[in-house]
């Protein structure tokens, strides 16, 4: 059974940076595709960044391409989110995921998932 835990969420101002990592265990992390979802309040849950097995390819919705990046070490077994440039509408619940399987962007694809860090961007 994979384990997932994420860190590194908080309170930023608009425009500032911050990187969440999320700590995989109980799996083997080289046949496991690692993705980013975040939840804002009142809304579903949506795909924000994705990466491959092997880290050479890297997926992002249109609403933070440019701005966020996702990358993974596989000699500590986790998988990071930088983000830059944020914006008041970045506020959320960001949950890192796992799946055994080929990239989806579909949150009902992926089997793992961590318990969620929370983002606030102020403005």
């Amino acid at each position: 059974q994979v384990q997932l835990v994420e860190s590194g969420g908080g309170l930023v101002q608009a425009g500032g940076s911050l990187r969440l990592s999320c700590a995989a265990s109980g799996g083997t992390f080289g046949s496991l595709v690692m993705g980013w979802f975040r939840q804002a309040p009142g809304k579903e849950r949506e795909f924000a960044a994705a990466v491959s097995r092997t880290g050479g390819n890297t997926y992002y919705a249109d609403s933070v391409k440019g701005r966020f990046t996702i990358s993974r070490d596989s000699s500590k077994n986790t998988v990071y989110l930088q983000m830059n440039s944020l914006k008041p509408e970045d506020t959320a619940v960001y949950y890192c995921a796992a799946r055994s399987a080929w990239y989806s962007k579909e949150l009902d694809d992926y089997d793992y998932w961590g318990q969620g860090t929370q983002v606030t961007v102020s403005s």
